[in-house]
């Protein structure tokens, strides 16, 4: 996911931007670049392959110096890894723009700027930009009032910074789909995709909303909404409880990390969905060409991750129509596999660096596999630089040990892939892609409603202190939520917990069941639901106690030895997603009744890097 810095200032600004680069590392890039305006009066570049220290070293060899500047990390969706494909890009010798996010209609603009007589130096669909707004200031000669009217031609996703050398007093941006913030200084002001960019020069941010144009001057910030009507928006100030280091208000990491999950979860979808689908150009350069050839999925991943590939399974034959194969990657690896023909190789991990993991890709790419894909939440990791394709989750550091918004950002992402696969294959049914679009981009406000029955789940929490076994069940896609429920429990609080289909009752856990064996079900309101209240009543025949997290539209209610907890109602795709909230709040709950150490539970460790 790319990242933008830019400062207007009465200070040279070139290793204010170069830092605000090295701050956004974490999201994965493959190329750098930055442009100011110097003290000549002109704009000067500098662009480099890998890491930001090589554009560091290019500024050292080569010094900039300037009070107005962009810069920018690439990660490649038009054109691949190469300096001319590097952000800044340029129109003339006069203007410069970064950008984050895909344009969906630019080879129709290409042909028709070609056609005015400009020449394209790049294969991104961001050189379009600038061309674009180079022309429309031949009759609209305000940068500002310019941009306003060049981006009514984008359709897609974007976050913009744009200089121009015949109007150095300002930077000017626009958002849609794509995040912005601007930092706020004395003198001095600042703009970048990201909040931690800009931590070392201001802890005052006013944030971009969707279709905002912003004019950002040393001494002022203007910002129109998308109606083109001027507007204030509210200067925040940071705190250093927000830092991922810090816990901040929160007595563990993992009940901190677990309340980020909506924040995690919009920035995960931002940049990646249309007006009413999926940008397929997220997933990399060759993506809608590799799509187009799958036919079927091959999903490797160890503990929390195999369960979100458990999900995708789910989504990706019932919605899309595709056949796939989920396995834990230490069998993968050890055992003789037949790849079916055209399929993709799809691996899952937080830290990209998951042993098993590594190793089943790289035999993968022994075995015939059309392509491998990687979801991951570390753009430098090593399971990202050796797949052909990467989506990264995210979800930003993850401290405690016991995954949360990591899986939360997998599931977001594994669906994005389901309905990118559907829509390239033209497989999914009618507006089926439009519905769940719309769907995810209220996700957000739905998981926010979950974390507010924080109290209530404390409260049921109490029901386990002195339990020793618990039994999970599931039905549908959300048996793997309740696989990852009972993972959760027994890493944090150390109590012996198990997960069913809740079809399986009867063939062999029923016998499991009594007082002293609390059985913690997810029911949504969907086809199974009904065959599930049949589970339930005979764990209730037998004595044991329910806890059941149920739509709100599923008429169940409580009774003696059942609590029912009501979850807001959602699509039912996206029910996995939502459910996994409280059965994350339960277990940390629990752990902290129990006295264990949630973020650093026994055993133990963050990312398995050995055998």
């Amino acid at each position: 996911m790319c990242g933008i810095v830019g400062a207007v200032a009465e200070r040279n600004i070139t290793t204010i931007l170069i830092e605000g680069l090295k701050r956004l590392e974490y999201r994965g890039y493959d190329s750098a670049g930055l442009a100011v305006y110097s003290a000549q009066g002109a704009l000067e570049r500098r662009r480099r392959i890998g890491k930001v220290s090589e554009l560091e070293a290019a500024v050292a060899a080569q010094p900039l110096s300037g009070k107005l500047g962009i810069a920018h990390t690439r990660w490649a969706t038009h054109g691949a890894p190469s300096e001319h494909n590097a952000h800044p890009h340029f129109s003339g010798h006069d203007l410069a723009v970064v950008h984050n996010g895909i344009i969906e209609n630019h080879e129709e603009l290409r042909e028709q700027l070609k056609g005015l007589g400009y020449v394209f130096s790049s294969e991104t669909d961001t050189e379009v930009i600038v061309h674009l707004l180079h022309h429309t200031l031949k009759t609209q000669p305000d940068l500002t009032e310019a941009l306003k009217v060049a981006v009514k031609q984008l359709h897609g996703a974007y976050g913009l910074a744009v200089i121009s050398a015949k109007q150095p007093d300002r930077l000017v941006a626009a958002r849609s789909g794509s995040p912005l913030v601007i930092g706020l200084g004395h003198g001095e002001n600042f703009l970048a995709s990201d909040q931690l960019a800009l931590r070392q020069v201001t802890d005052r941010f006013m944030y971009l909303e969707e279709g905002d144009i912003a004019e950002i001057r040393r001494d002022k910030v203007s910002i129109w909404n998308q109606a083109g009507q001027a507007v204030q928006r509210e200067a925040v100030q940071y705190h250093e409880g927000a830092e991922a280091a810090d816990k901040g208000e929160y007595r563990h990491f993992m009940l901190k990390e677990i309340h980020e999950q909506p924040t995690v979860v919009q920035r995960t979808l931002e940049g990646r969905l249309g007006s009413d689908h999926v940008l397929v150009q997220a997933f990399g350069p060759q993506a809608a060409e590799l799509f187009a050839k799958v036919r079927n999925v091959q999903i490797v991943a160890c503990g929390t991750s195999y369960h979100a590939g458990m999900v995708a399974r789910y989504w990706l034959e019932e919605l899309a129509g595709i056949p796939c194969q989920v396995e834990v990657a230490s069998e993968f690896r050890y055992r003789k596999v037949v790849v079916q023909p055209d399929t993709l190789f799809v691996s899952i991990s937080q830290s990209g660096e998951t042993a098993d993991t590594l190793a089943a890709l790289r035999n993968a790419k022994e075995l015939g596999f059309l392509a491998s894909l990687a979801i991951c939440n570390v753009g430098i990791s090593s399971l990202v630089r050796e797949s052909d394709l990467t989506l990264l989750t995210l979800a930003g550091p993850e401290i405690g040990v016991a995954s949360t918004k990591a899986f939360t950002t997998q599931l977001v992402s594994l669906m994005l892939l389901t309905l990118a696969l559907g829509q390239v294959r033209g497989t999914l049914g009618a507006g089926v892609e439009a519905d769940l679009v719309e769907q995810l981009r209220r996700l957000p406000v739905r998981l926010g409603e979950a974390l507010a029955m924080d109290a209530t789940i404390e409260k049921i929490s109490e029901l386990f202190a002195d339990k020793h076994h618990t039994l999970f069940l599931g039905r549908g896609a959300q048996f793997p939520v309740a696989m990852e429920g009972a993972l959760k429990l027994k890493e944090i609080s150390y109590i012996h917990a198990e997960a069913y289909p809740a079809g399986e009752l009867k063939h062999g856990p029923l016998a499991l069941v009594d007082n002293d064996m609390p059985v913690v079900t997810v029911a949504p309101n969907n086809e199974l639901l009904e065959k599930l209240k049949s589970n339930l009543q005979e764990v209730r025949a037998r004595g044991g106690q329910l806890v059941v997290f149920a739509d709100e539209q599923a008429r169940m209610s409580n009774g003696e030895g059942t609590h029912v907890i009501a979850m807001p109602h959602i699509a039912d795709a996206l029910a996995p997603i939502l459910y996994t909230i409280p059965l994350q709040l339960l277990s940390y709950y629990v752990a902290v009744l129990k006295g264990t150490d949630v973020d650093q539970p026994r055993n133990l460790a963050k990312s398995v890097t050995v055998e």
